[in-house]
């Protein structure tokens, strides 16, 4: 006989995974790698209804609205928005096997106390009762964190970005922390035409002409030290695969100097830049005791016409095949060399990189840092059942399992926090299955430290700032 969809042990097929999955689920949340506004945060406006608030700047739920056969005017158009949100629940059935399917169920849920599964036919009664349950109240930005029993969340945010907010919620009694994180993926893109527009704007920031490498790095690290007043943890930085491409002082400002000209630059060029500034970075974070995040394996904006239209982040990305092993290596190894390694996370998009960050965990491991080099969790395409698992057991069979930190939102809306959730039924779910083959003791007591720690209390202790000697 099926069982209950969403029933209170999915995904929890053992005695010994229901007892972690209680342990987990009384932990709160540190949310350290996520898209949220800190504007929004500090506006708190309850939203016009459920459409905003659930399915705006949503590019996973967009992409599957296109790929079910919505069409544009009720993604990303001018569509009204209960239409907008009958067209989203239309697109429910047929994302059987998919985790928007279970995140858009557990929401409605865990939120809006919502069990009636979301289609075609339930959308407009759905549609009213979240729409009164938000003019109701309760639904802000704060509200929702608060509800989501959030501890700490860490923004993204470019260095030239003003921090306004983030300076102005420090001051308030919020009962939960908002982190900036350093993003300077638009320092590193010096090969992309929107670089010298963006370098105006360090200028401005910093109030200071930014006229060679050295000057830039200058300026990089003075915004370094306003983001580490406002409790700075961790960077992030997003690319198809590592560079590694070394080159001296005065190639290096030959090569800036050319871009400051507007010239086009080599391919090389570009990797040398990116080389000798990413490891620049590495040594400040290393300073700061932050932790670097390397998203690896991303292909963007893949559709010119999409992106021309409508811009990025919109649903037009997926997986690169790049190599990645040798340059990560030697990327990683000349911090190491320097004695400047930070904490450092590494998060694959493309499955076939698995095995090869799982390794590569081990050759820089120490410090006296539990897990010091992270393999990050399952990401963006491979945030699923099937990716998390496989990460989880990627991470076991080659590293130290109960040192992980965890899982991340990664996500623009305040009502993904059930991710964290979704996360630690799968975790907890997959240990529980150990337990019942043989494959670990059946230990109470180390079942539910696992799932704490991995819940939450790993990620609290690796995210203090606590600066890496030797």
């Amino acid at each position: 006989m099926p069982l209950p969809y969403l029933h209170d042990a999915f995904l929890l097929t053992t005695a010994a995974a229901r007892q972690m999955f209680a342990a987990a689920a009384a932990e709160p949340i540190f949310d350290w790698h996520c898209h949220l506004s800190p504007k929004e945060i500090f506006e708190n406006e309850t939203p016009r209804d459920i459409t905003q608030l659930w399915l705006s700047g949503d590019h996973y739920k967009w992409r599957a609205m296109r790929g079910c056969g919505c069409a544009e005017r009720l993604v990303t158009g001018d569509a009204r928005g209960d239409e907008k949100f009958a067209a989203w629940a239309g697109c429910q059935p047929k994302l059987i096997g998919n985790p928007l399917l279970h995140w858009a169920g557990l929401e409605l849920r865990r939120f809006f106390g919502v069990e009636e599964p979301l289609n075609a036919g339930s959308a407009a009664r759905i549609f009213s009762v979240c729409n009164k349950q938000i003019a109701g109240g309760g639904f802000t930005p704060r509200e929702l964190i608060r509800r989501s029993n959030v501890a700490a969340l860490c923004t993204t945010d470019d260095p030239a970005d003003s921090l306004e907010y983030h300076a102005a919620l420090a001051k308030e009694a919020l009962g939960f922390r908002v982190l900036p994180a350093f993003r300077p993926d638009r320092a590193l893109a010096i090969e992309q035409p929107g670089f010298l527009p963006w370098l105006k704007s360090l200028e401005a920031r910093c109030g200071a002409a930014i006229g060679s490498f050295a000057a830039l790095r200058a300026a990089l690290s003075e915004r370094m030290e306003v983001f580490a007043a406002l409790g700075c943890v961790a960077s992030d930085h997003g690319f198809a695969k590592p560079p590694f491409a070394p080159a001296d002082v005065d190639t290096l400002e030959r090569i800036f100097a050319a871009r400051l000209a507007d010239e086009a630059l080599t391919p090389l060029q570009a990797e040398q830049y990116q080389t000798a500034l990413l490891l620049f970075l590495g040594e400040r974070y290393a300073a700061h005791g932050w932790a670097m995040e390397l998203h690896i394996g991303p292909m963007r904006n893949n559709n010119t016409r999409a992106f021309q239209s409508i811009g990025a982040d919109a649903g037009y990305d997926s997986m690169d095949d790049a190599p990645v092993a040798q340059a990560l290596s030697r990327l990683l190894d000349a911090l190491d060399a320097r004695g400047a390694l930070p904490k450092t996370i590494l998060f694959n998009l493309n499955p076939k990189d698995g095995y090869v960050l799982g390794t590569m965990l081990g050759n820089f491991q120490g410090g006296g840092i539990p897990g010091r080099l992270q393999y990050g969790p399952a990401w963006w395409f491979l945030d699923h059942i099937d990716g998390m698992r496989e990460q989880l057991r990627t991470l076991g069979n080659l590293g130290a399992l109960g040192t992980f930190v965890g899982m991340v939102t990664d996500s623009r809306s305040f009502l993904s926090y059930p991710r964290h959730e979704y996360f630690r039924r799968i975790f907890c779910g997959l240990c529980g299955e150990w337990v019942e083959q043989g494959l670990y003791p059946d230990d109470a007591q180390a079942l539910e430290g696992l799932a704490r720690d991995v819940a939450f209390r790993n990620a609290a202790a690796y995210f203090s700032r606590t600066k890496h000697e030797g």
